[in-house]
């Protein structure tokens, strides 16, 4: 019997994360959902087990390594192997700099950096052990070009760009696949309790988006969905 791939999908309760752990599941792909609210992501494994799909909801705040490292112990213990990473969790304050509070800043940093950073660290020595592994860090167009109001989201997928990049030169002799994925803008529950964008609609679906990003997961360098 062929075992699946399991993959790790962290911000999987909604938007983007929820449309590709469904894409990823319809392909035949276990999916491990990740975030650090339970309820949305036992909604999104229940559709897709109800779909046929396999998945498992895994609380995690990929901000502080404890709770990294408790959530893969837990694994280990139900001898769960991974196969990919999505580093998919984010989150954005928009406004002029001078309007953001130190505790904005933290957040964006701490989780679209730090978390991505930690996490990544973490799966390493177990990609290493088992000669395999892809991880797939998203970033947008974010991460290509500076833009108003968004100095300090800019900022970290800046940061996650010069990451992936690097951690590129860091395996290239190795069997892990790095790839960095840059979008523009979706329609997506990111942009609620914001008047950043006036009209969303106008953006891609994360269904869209996420159908492209895993037909070209092959382990390239870049996915560009929309620059």
């Amino acid at each position: 019997m062929i075992r699946m791939e399991t993959i790790l999908i962290t911000g999987a309760g909604t938007g983007l994360g929820k449309a590709l752990a469904l894409t990823y599941s319809k392909k035949g792909f276990s999916i491990l959902l990740s975030g650090r609210n339970e309820h949305p992501l036992k909604t999104v494994e229940q559709e897709i087990e109800q779909l046929g799909g396999h998945a498992a909801a895994v609380v995690c705040d990929i901000t502080n390594s404890h709770s990294i490292a408790a959530m893969l112990n837990a694994l280990q213990e139900k001898n769960i192997t991974i196969d990919r990473l999505i580093n998919n969790a984010g989150v954005g304050y928009f406004g002029e700099l001078e309007s953001l509070s130190e505790a904005d800043i933290n957040t964006i940093l701490d989780t679209n950096v730090k978390g991505t950073i930690l996490l990544t660290r973490a799966l390493l020595p177990l990609f290493k052990k088992q000669q395999s592994g892809r991880i797939l860090n998203i970033i947008s167009t974010a991460g290509l070009r500076g833009k108003v109001n968004e100095s300090v989201y800019v900022a970290s997928k800046f940061a996650v760009r010069g990451f992936s990049e690097s951690l590129q030169k860091e395996l290239e002799h190795t069997p892990i696949d790095v790839t960095a994925v840059y979008m523009g803008g979706m329609d997506t529950p990111f942009w609620e309790n914001s008047d950043h964008v006036k009209d969303k609609s106008r953006f891609k679906t994360p269904e869209t988006v996420a159908e492209k990003i895993l037909s070209e997961d092959d382990g390239r360098p870049e996915i560009f969905v929309d620059k």
